[in-house]
């Protein structure tokens, strides 16, 4: 089986850590009968000559000994040796194969076609006595064996043949790459997985096909598709119950099983299935609200997770998930509490629906209020923080405890801050933790900057002195004033006591956080002669993020900065879009002419959805002089799509974002 392996000069082969003279070790012990030496063998084929997916020429080398491998019978795990050369010859390289490796396209052609020269392999291991390597010979089968006809018949005589699910699963999933790959065979592809979705066939597969069909010929799915999934999943769920109930040999592993349970290949199923409804919202709604309401807890712990996709991508109307949600907290599975409570958390007001839900936990749970990481210091409970976000005023009594306590969560300010007024109660805690804030310490910005973000949120004007220390700085001069520095700028301005900060934000002028000291300046004294020069300076600054600041400040200023126009009808003129709104909504706030700015909002609009909100915000305030941009904001009224999904910069707030422009949208929509 290692023959000629001794003849590769494998010390002048390059793999992810250097020489592959380890390379032919790996090998060896990948036929071993000793099960830790086999994984350690394949974690340094992974970890080195293949590592990240890349194609080295010690991953070319290799591939005719892992095809003398896989006709051997007697070597074990022959199903991860035929995923790893499945992994080489499909996954793309991202780059080169490393400094001393061939280029990473060059060499992924190559190992392409060393794959494919052996997969005539993969045709014999689908009748293989090992389910595992039945289950991965499927798919490669369909990659690599350039002979449509005969992959079809090898397809539809092991489907006739198999009785193991999760083989058939994965030759349903074969089925469905084949129609994708081959549209001029399709058509007899398709007939299979529409037999598949039919009885007598298991649960299983059933619903495996269903998936299939919906990504490849929705127009063959049974009108009644969501209802008959659901019965599907529940049937396949009780045949599984029925199975780990059956006496047996208490193995290590059924004992894991029991403490841990779970079920991938069902949640792989379901998410094939939700990737394929896409933006049938609605029939996906209905899907989960099934899935949620299973007898089988590791089926509503997998519906949990998938609600995450929905909702963070797109909208609908979601009350009756969120409650079904909420409906998970209350039972004895910690891992459904678990992934309950962080999904909600990520919905902010969405998750008003299961707050009643929420506080009972939190009433129930005092010690998951809080949160403690190994070394770390604590951080806000999920329970307690979703309960926040949403708003509701029960939040107060427990996060005052926490507050009044000697070690209060780390970020605790941001989630009070979701309350509004109604955390009025908390801020003297607030400004007593904001005065305890240590100016010179690294750790400055990190404690102060939630508290600030709850100050603002609450209106605490009695917090002007800590506002005023944090301004000041250390004495050495480092320290909070530069890290915070900003924030604490635009909460004395928000609070109306930038005034009394005067002679700090005069010493900021030269700054990097010029710009917001300016516009402070201004709402203190109106004193345009004084700030417009710093603003002008600040909006000539090679850094867009300036540049940005000061066009916000010079929006602030309206007609006073006219003397600002050429300059931002330059920066509106051109450059990224996301710097070019500033600068647009700016020339509205000064001089009133829709004309130059509407063009900008449009293109950025489409161009940068990370830009629709500030847009929004803008043309709410111009009336009827955004008319000419209405349709833009109907055609965000009728997408099901969230603006921020598909990418960027959101993180954890692409659903409260979404909300706010939404609603900007509808009250512009109404005042039309």
């Amino acid at each position: 089986m290692f023959s000629g392996i001794d003849e590769v000069d494998w010390a002048s082969l390059r793999h992810a850590q250097g020489s592959a003279e380890d390379v032919p070790g790996w090998l060896r012990a990948l036929a071993s009968a000793d099960t830790a030496e086999r994984a350690t063998a394949l974690d340094g084929m992974y970890g080195a000559v293949h590592h990240q997916g890349r194609v080295y020429d010690s991953t070319l080398a290799c591939v005719p000994f892992l095809f003398a491998l896989l006709v051997r019978a007697e070597v074990p795990d022959r199903g991860c040796i035929v995923e790893l050369l499945v992994s080489i010859g499909s996954q793309a390289a991202s780059g080169a194969g490393g400094a001393d490796g061939p280029p990473g396209p060059a060499a992924d052609g190559r190992a392409r076609a060393a794959v494919c020269a052996g997969a005539e392999v993969f045709a014999l291991l689908a009748d293989d006595p090992d389910p595992a390597v039945r289950r991965a010979a499927a798919g490669a089968l369909v990659r690599f064996l350039d002979e449509p006809p005969r992959v079809l018949e090898v397809l539809r005589r092991r489907l006739r043949a198999e009785r193991d699910d999760r083989v058939l699963t994965a030759l349903t999933e074969a089925l469905g790459l084949f129609a994708h790959r081959c549209p001029a065979h399709a058509g007899r592809a398709l007939d299979l997985l529409a037999e598949q979705s039919l009885p007598p066939c298991e649960p299983g597969p059933r619903l495996a096909a269903l998936g299939q069909l919906a990504l490849h010929a929705p127009g063959r799915l049974p009108a009644d598709l969501v209802p008959t999934a659901v019965r599907l999943l529940r049937q396949r769920s009780a045949r599984r119950l029925r199975l780990q109930a059956e006496p047996g040999t208490d193995t290590l592993v059924r004992r894991i099983r029991r403490l841990r349970p779970s079920d991938e290949q069902g949640a792989v199923l379901l998410r094939t299935l939700h990737r394929a409804l896409g933006d049938r919202v609605d029939d996906r709604i209905a899907l989960l609200t099934g899935q949620l309401t299973s007898p089988d807890p590791v089926d509503r712990c997998n519906a949990v997770w998938m609600s995450a996709g929905l909702l963070r991508g797109w909208r609908g109307p979601y009350d009756g998930l969120v409650r079904l949600l909420g409906a998970q907290l209350a039972g004895e599975h910690d891992r459904l509490r678990d992934a309950g409570v962080s999904v909600l958390a990520g919905l902010f007001e969405l998750a008003a629906p299961a707050a009643d839900d929420l506080q009972a936990l939190v009433a129930a749970r005092p010690d998951l209020w809080t949160h403690r990481w190994e070394r770390c210091p604590p951080t806000l409970g999920g329970p307690l923080k979703a309960l926040a976000r949403t708003g509701d005023p029960r939040a107060v009594p427990p996060l005052a405890q926490l507050l009044a306590g000697p070690a209060a969560p780390v970020g605790l300010g941001r989630e009070v801050a979701h309350l509004g007024r109604a955390a009025t109660a908390l801020a003297p805690a607030v400004r007593h933790r904001l005065g305890r804030v240590p100016l010179a310490s690294p750790t400055a910005a990190r404690l102060a900057a939630p508290l600030l973000t709850a100050v603002r949120a609450v209106g605490d004007r009695d917090a002007v002195p800590e506002l005023l220390r944090l301004l000041a700085g250390a004495p050495d001069g480092l320290g909070a004033r530069d890290a915070v520095a900003g924030q604490v700028i635009e909460t004395l301005t928000e609070l109306g006591a930038a005034a009394q900060a005067a002679p700090l934000l005069r010493t900021l002028l030269h700054t990097r956080h010029a710009a917001t000291a300016a516009g402070a300046l201004w709402s203190a004294d109106g004193d345009a002669a004084a700030v417009v020069p710093v603003l002008l300076r600040e909006s000539a600054r090679p850094d867009p993020d300036i540049r940005r600041r000061a066009a916000r400040q010079l929006a602030r200023l309206g007609p006073a900065a006219r003397v600002a126009l050429p300059g931002l009808r330059r920066l509106a003129g051109s450059g990224p879009v996301r710097d070019r709104v500033p600068a647009a909504c700016a020339l509205w706030h000064i001089a009133g002419d829709p004309d130059p700015v509407l063009p900008v909002f449009r293109t950025a609009w489409t161009a940068d959805p990370r830009t629709r909100s500030s847009i929004a915000r803008c043309m709410t305030g111009m009336g009827p002089a955004a008319a000419p941009l209405y349709d833009l904001v109907t055609a965000e009224l009728r997408c099901p799509r969230r603006h921020t999904a598909g990418g960027g910069p959101y993180g954890d707030r692409d659903i409260p974002d979404d909300e706010e422009l939404l609603r900007m949208c509808r009250d512009m929509a109404a005042g039309s």
